[in-house]
């Protein structure tokens, strides 16, 4: 693979996720990515060892929202 900087809508469709995961996942699970004035940029050796790292995962994740509502919990639906 190039060596080259790759956009967030190349990025998502190389991992075969939406814009949405990768924006979220920049700011929640310090995904790496670098800022060129506006834009994200990304370098694929750098997310592909974050990935196998097991960073993008949801288990064991500080941010993923099973934390949030306790192993083995789900969210109710329609109900506050």
């Amino acid at each position: 693979m190039s060596d080259r900087w790759m956009s967030v809508e190349e990025i998502a469709s190389y991992l075969g996720v939406s814009k949405d995961t990768i924006y979220g996942w920049i700011t929640k699970r310090e995904m790496p990515a670098h800022k060129v004035g506006r834009l994200w940029k990304f370098k694929s050796d750098e997310v592909d060892s974050w990935v196998r790292a097991g960073k993008a995962s949801d288990e064991g994740s500080e941010h993923g929202v099973n934390d949030v509502r306790g192993p083995g919990k789900r969210a109710a639906r329609g109900k506050k």
